[in-house]
């Protein structure tokens, strides 16, 4: 593309991946960029804890399409591998069902069509042909270039409807993969991946079904030194190319002038009581940066709800803001353990018995059921730095309401904690696992919230369904406010850490096309 040669000053708000990935591909095509971000540390979602010598990843736990993370490296004339150690795993996830019956989940055709057999002889002869269907998914996400495509006009959309209908995308998950398995649990094996979304696979368009093929054709990945070490190579990439970040700096306003983005205000830090007294009397402070280009890499909700003024939102209201669907949130446990448990994977999925109820009760009525599935990150078994030796470094994720349920996480958080530690004892077997625990640290809805300004705690953000994907998403480009635009998980094409660094792609490359025909537009008048 065309380089900037003007240097416009560019501000955006957040570094997670999408904030760090539309820098980069901004700072190195001629922008000034500064990010400014509320936490401590970089890396949003992905911060990372360290505790008595256990290291612990926040968030995203695996890469996917280690291509689209290279693609950011090489936008800034970077090599991804002088900067990453990248290590491949397999099997990819080993899933436990409620009978202690397993499946090593693989790329290996051969060794997945061995195991499905036991379940079903005929599922495994549709592995080939399930895999086939979502290769064609596969195509039209990555090959074709979706993923990077802007949707903010309904032309593109209707451009689509016809391929995807022909390929039955606009299906549900689980119902077009149970065109191929019989067996409920080979069902499960294949349809749970929009979970690692915020989406219910039960709703979530059969398009995600890309995610299964994409496994098999580029991996599962883990880098040295955790997720976290994919912020700093970011970070150090974007800071050689001369950007800036502020850290422990939060927007408190998005500022707008006819209709325009015009900058930020800040939160004041020199004096909270101050800040307390004058929201009161309704004033504003903190210090002002002014921005030619503003972009959000905050959620959507806390974008527009949050940050500018209702009178500049003709679309994006309160009212589509509270009336939108968003995702379930997760409430998470980081735990150092003094004792080896090599039945857990690097990657481990324990499920209960139900599966189409339990998604109900989380998506739909809202409550903290009873029984509970749950994702386990264990990258000591891969990377034994991130732990003391013969100790395992342990994540573990439990799917939960967002806060639009009736939980008060400060009264039930504690009692969650130890029935979960309980049930992993002395039900799923890791023997002597509470008294030999030396780190136990929790993270629940409510802390999303708080801390990373995640609207009703939902981790993902809008949930990933039929009529909340492409043109349905909040745009890249404000369709309320002149040079404002949104990258991240709120905009399209979504959640995971490959779709929040496509957000960036297609962000930046609206942000470059918009300039270029501003500069047009100039030279015309001229």
């Amino acid at each position: 593309m065309e380089k900037n040669t003007k240097r416009k000053k560019v501000v955006i708000i957040g570094a997670g991946f999408g904030g760090l990935a539309t820098a980069i591909r901004l700072q190195a095509n001629g922008y000034d960029v500064t990010i400014y971000d509320k936490q401590e540390m970089p890396g949003g979602q992905a911060v990372q804890l360290k505790k008595n010598g256990y290291t612990f990843d926040l968030g995203p736990s695996l890469i996917t399409a280690p291509q689209i993370i290279e693609d950011v490296f090489k936008t800034a004339g970077k090599e991804m591998k002088d900067y990453l150690e990248l290590i491949p795993l397999d099997p990819f996830y080993r899933i436990y069902f409620h009978d202690k019956t397993f499946i090593d989940y693989t790329g290996d055709a051969e060794r997945m069509k061995e195991q499905i057999a036991k379940f079903n002889k005929k599922d495994a002869g549709n592995y080939d042909s399930f895999m086939n269907y979502a290769a064609k998914m596969y195509k039209v996400v990555i090959t074709d270039g979706l993923g990077a495509k802007p949707f903010m006009k309904w032309i593109d959309f209707l451009k689509f409807v016809p391929r995807a209908a022909s390929l039955f995308a606009i299906f549900s998950t689980y119902g077009q993969v149970s065109r191929f398995f019989r067996d409920a649990k080979i069902r499960f094996t294949f349809s749970f991946h929009p979970l690692f979304i915020g989406g219910n696979p039960f709703r979530t368009p059969a398009l995600f079904l890309m995610i299964p093929y994409l496994e098999r054709h580029d991996g599962v990945w883990f880098t040295k030194g955790g997720m976290f070490s994919v912020v700093e190579a970011l970070v150090k990439v974007f800071k050689e190319l001369g950007g800036k970040i502020e850290q422990n700096s939060e927007v408190q306003e998005i500022l707008v002038e006819d209709g325009t983005a015009k900058g930020i205000r800040l939160n004041s830090k020199e004096n909270p009581k101050v800040k307390v007294e004058a929201k009161a009397k309704d004033e504003k402070n903190g210090e002002v940066v002014e921005a030619d280009i503003v972009v959000s890499n905050a959620h959507s909700a806390h974008t527009y709800g949050r940050l500018i003024d209702p009178k500049y939102r003709r679309k994006n209201t309160d009212k589509k803001i509270k009336n939108s669907k968003y995702s379930m949130s997760s409430f998470l446990l980081y735990i150092g353990v003094k004792k080896k448990y090599p039945t857990l994977l690097h990657h481990t999925l324990i499920l209960s018995e139900r599966y189409k109820e339990l998604i109900y009760d989380l998506f739909d009525r809202k409550i903290l059921p009873d029984d509970f599935s749950m994702y386990l990150h264990v990258p000591t078994r891969t990377d034994s730095d991130m732990a003391p030796a013969n100790s395992e470094s342990m994540y573990l994720l439990i799917p939960v309401p967002n806060l639009d349920a009736d939980v008060d996480w400060s009264v039930v958080a504690p009692r969650f904690r130890d029935k979960i530690l309980e049930f992993m004892e002395e039900e799923f077997g890791l023997e002597d696992f509470r008294e030999n625990i030396e780190v136990c640290e929790m993270y629940t809805p409510a802390d999303f919230e708080r801390e990373r300004n995640n609207y009703l705690g939902a981790c993902w953000s809008l949930e990933p369904s039929l009529f909340q994907i492409a043109n349905f998403r909040p745009h890249n480009r404000s369709e309320d406010i002149r040079n404002l635009y949104l990258t991240g998980v709120s905009t399209h094409p979504g959640g995971g850490v490959p779709g929040v660094l496509l957000t960036a792609e297609t962000t930046a490359k609206v942000i470059l096309q918009d300039q270029v025909a501003a500069q047009s537009q100039i030279k015309g008048k001229n």
